[in-house]
């Protein structure tokens, strides 16, 4: 009973609401899953605002990168080489203090200053440009016959690119995009070393075992459950993905289908 009584005072401190101290001696298993669960909840919320809302503008980023126009591509080739060019943490960093700096001429840029909203724009720019790119690549390789047949059926403008160009652009960047979602997860930890603040210790789940490692000067519980709570998320990911991937390619013969398999090694590296 006493794991269950710590789970209802802890499951969602991390939104306020609970226990508003945190534990101070004797931790025990339960506080440390509890409480770092309770963290990851800003981080799936990180992950989802930044995946969802990135999505479209790296679509857009990508059309506009494949433009012949100059006007078009070059900004599209600029924003991808910016935020794909410059490390996450000092996008983080830059972020913070324009958006203060904004704040102490305008009130309403306060909440920009809130890792709620401030990081999570930062994390939606930085994975729509490196989505963006994904995409542009997966547009230059689409088979050439597939336009052609789209001309032979009369498609143009807009109703081409919603029916033959955007899906087949998609069904080619799937399994790339479904890494960079899970790489857009992991890259949510760094909110916490942002000079975003924690306020009222409404932190993420690195937040918590940090809190955790440095009180019982034992990292080696604390890390491994915020591990842990990556993996599944992370397996979760690759099942949501994996479902959509299959959706894109239920046109295709089943020998041509490009699946979403779980490959370790292709985890190490951005």
């Amino acid at each position: 009973m006493e794991c269950w009584d710590t789970i209802a005072d802890y499951a969602l401190r991390s939104l306020g609401y609970g226990e508003r101290l945190l534990p101070r001696s004797d931790f025990t298993l339960c506080q440390q899953v509890t409480l770092i669960g309770s963290g990851m909840i800003w981080n799936v919320y990180f992950g989802l605002v930044a995946l969802l809302s990135g999505f479209f503008l790296a679509t857009a980023v990508a059309v506009g990168k494949a433009a012949r126009s100059a006007w078009i591509r070059k900004p599209s080739e600029w924003f991808i080489f910016i935020f794909r060019g410059s490390p996450l943490f000092i996008q983080f960093f830059f972020a913070y203090f324009a958006f203060l700096s904004l704040r102490s001429q305008f009130e309403v840029f306060d909440p920009f200053t809130s890792a709620w909203l401030g990081a999570a724009i930062v994390l939606f720019f930085n994975t729509a440009a490196y989505s963006g790119e994904i995409f542009y690549g997966a547009l230059q390789s689409i088979p050439k016959g597939d336009m052609e047949a789209a001309d032979a059926y009369g498609l143009s403008g807009l109703h081409r690119f919603r029916r033959i160009t955007w899906p087949t652009m998609l069904r080619l960047a799937w399994p790339a995009y479904t890494n960079e979602a899970i790489f857009l997860f992991h890259a949510t930890t760094l909110v916490f070393f942002s000079g975003f603040p924690a306020r009222q210790q409404k932190g993420d789940a690195l937040y918590y075992a940090s809190y955790f490692a440095d009180k019982t000067f034992n990292p080696f519980v604390p890390y491994p459950i915020l591990a842990l709570y990556f993996i599944a998320v992370t397996l979760m990911i690759i099942a949501a993905m994996g479902l959509i991937n299959a959706r894109l390619n239920r046109h295709l013969p089943q020998a041509q289908r490009r699946g979403i398999r779980l490959r370790p090694g292709a985890l190490l590296a951005r």
